[in-house]
């Protein structure tokens, strides 16, 4: 595949923690590269790296040695503020615990990157209702997080998560928490979304009927990637 079609890379990563006069090592030597409109499924026991290797694809954190690079900016030569306005333009996560601000509605909540983005208020709200419609909420914009099941929940998370149209959705476990009928349902969401919006979709689960809809499936065994 041609490298100028992708849109996120690991070259050599390694990220290693300090737990007192400990070291211990979490990603080990992992290369991995995203194409635009890609679905990459990575799966693994718990503790093997994933959710490591999902924060700091998304900038989230920096790799203790090696390259990161999102459309071919190197990720660790940005500064916080630089990789947190990289991560509103180009990153959407959708995480197993939705995140979503309850003090603020379903239509705020998505809105609310936009708004960061300082995008005016009627356009941010406009571009809200227009993806709650997608992922048929419509019914629910003006109803607070307390207010939906964790189905509804989800599915705000991952309008959240589209509305600004990035290159690629990071998603952490995204239906970890729900029951196997709204999970695949959420699935179903989120696959047809990948190719309506040409997002490239990033799966961490260890739901191998997830896994095995994706282009590809990897599998992170004590931070050594295999099969990317």
């Amino acid at each position: 595949m041609n490298e100028n079609n992708h849109i996120l890379r690991c070259t050599n990563v390694t990220k290693t923690f300090t737990e007192g006069n400990f070291n211990v090592p979490v990603l080990q030597g992992i290369y991995l590269r995203i194409a635009k409109n890609e679905r990459i499924a990575i799966v693994g026991a718990s503790g093997s790296g994933k959710s490591t290797l999902l924060h700091i694809l998304g900038g989230l954190d920096i790799p203790t040695s090696g390259l990161v690079e999102a459309e071919g900016q190197d990720l660790s030569r940005l500064s916080a503020k630089q990789r947190g306005i990289l991560r509103n333009k180009k990153i959407g996560f959708v995480y197993q615990f939705h995140h979503l601000l309850p003090e603020f509605t379903a239509l705020e909540n998505v809105a609310m990157p936009l708004i960061i983005r300082r995008i005016p208020n009627d356009e941010a709200i406009n571009q809200a209702k227009d993806i709650l419609q997608r992922v048929g909420l419509e019914d629910r914009i003006k109803h607070k997080p307390g207010e939906l099941s964790g189905g509804e929940r989800q599915r705000v998370a991952i309008a959240r998560a589209l509305v600004t149209k990035p290159m690629c959705v990071l998603a952490d476990e995204p239906t970890g928490n729900l029951d196997r009928k709204t999970a695949e349902n959420i699935y179903e969401l989120m696959l047809e979304l990948n190719q309506e919006t040409g997002t490239s979709l990033v799966v961490v689960t260890h739901d191998m009927a997830l896994a095995s809809q994706m282009d590809r499936s990897l599998k992170i065994e004590d931070g050594v990637l295999h099969g990317s």
